[in-house]
């Protein structure tokens, strides 16, 4: 919705200083020559400042100043004091819009080469994924609640490996670049510890050690980690705190496995608590399993209700994973009216229907 706005939003502020003037110089014409509006030309040029360049800023001004002149002439007011005084306020704000677009032009350059650095970092803090693994395709969305950033304080990633693939989504607490670093010790971890540790209980281990000793301040990460074993049609869980799986079976149920116990999220084990616990289930040809962060189930309408997530399995359907997990963004975008208040990232495997172990 804001991707629309903002063309027509920049046509309307192209033509305000030439609508402005015309305007002046209606009004100026049916009040007659004993009324005289010459000063409020220099709307024009104001205007102008707003959008372009200072080039066109001084077209602008030199329109104005031809017009003011010529309704000077019209009023008989040019060559007396207000048709002086007329024409230096329309050269005063053109040369005001002119520093005012050229100081404009050069924070638009800023701006841009701040969004540039952005980009290099999202792709090396958030990395394209492999799209497929045997029998398993992947997709992968991600939304930043901060206007005009690429990246935030949610993560993922996948490691796939010859028999199984591991993958972690997980939610920093806080924003900013604090939130940023951090997603990046743990992606860091996550990326060498994933095709090392033996298990998903010592993996989780080795990522609560990384977090624990870079971060301060009692600040945390929630994550769910996962490793999908195609051949025995089984996916195995670790929840830190984290928002729990979605499971879309081949019939269309939809299921949230949940563990016995819940551990603290990453980087609170020193307060105590229960040790995280591994727990499983099913995942065969035709299953999907969605691993998201609260940005998504904690998104609200206007009437304030969270988005009902369990009821949306069926925008999954789709034949192309990624065109499935774009059609569920793309609803929760409608839903929240395209108003985002946190960070929504997720990650979709899907277990291609007949593509059971040993067949390609």
């Amino acid at each position: 919705m804001a991707e629309g706005r903002e063309p027509r939003t920049y046509i309307v502020l192209a033509l305000l200083p030439f609508l402005a003037m015309a305007l002046v110089a209606g009004v100026d014409v049916l009040a007659g020559p004993e009324v005289g509006f010459l000063p409020l030309v220099s709307l024009g040029p104001a205007f102008a400042g707003l959008v372009g360049t200072w080039r066109r800023t001084v077209v602008v001004g030199a329109l104005a100043m031809v017009l003011c002149g010529g309704l000077g002439l019209y009023d008989d007011l040019l060559m007396t004091r207000r048709g002086y005084t007329a024409l230096a306020s329309v050269a005063g704000v053109t040369v005001a819009g002119v520093v005012a677009a050229i100081m404009r032009g050069r924070r638009e350059e800023e701006l841009a080469s701040v969004r540039s650095i952005a980009e290099v970092a999202q792709r090396v803090l958030l990395r394209p994924v492999p799209r497929s693994a045997g029998p398993l395709r992947v997709a992968v969305s991600y939304t930043s609640a901060v206007a005009e950033a690429r990246i935030g304080g949610d993560l993922y990633e996948v490691a796939a490996g010859p028999d199984r693939i591991r993958l972690i989504v997980g939610d920093v607490q806080g924003k900013g670049l604090t939130a940023v670093e951090t997603a990046s010790v743990v992606l860091g971890t996550f990326r060498e510890a994933a095709y090392e540790e033996p298990d998903l209980a010592a993996l989780g281990a080795r990522l609560e050690r990384s977090v624990a000793r870079e971060l301060e301040d009692e600040r945390f990460v929630t994550a769910i980690v996962a490793e999908v074993r195609p051949k025995e049609r089984t996916v195995v869980f670790l929840n830190h705190g984290h928002p729990p799986p979605m499971l879309v079976r081949r019939d269309g149920t939809v299921e949230f496995p949940r563990p016995d116990t819940y551990a603290l999220p990453l980087g609170l084990a020193a307060h105590g608590g229960e040790p995280p616990g591994l727990f499983s289930a099913g995942f065969a040809p035709g299953d999907q399993l969605l691993l998201y962060t609260d940005g998504v189930t904690e998104a609200r309408n206007d009437a304030g209700d969270f988005y009902p997530l369990k009821d949306k399995g069926w925008l999954l359907r789709s034949g192309d994973a990624q065109a499935a997990l774009d059609t569920l963004r793309q609803d929760v975008d409608r839903y929240t009216g395209g108003v985002q208040d946190d960070d929504a990232a997720m990650l979709l495997v899907r277990y291609r229907p007949g593509r059971g172990p040993g067949r390609d």
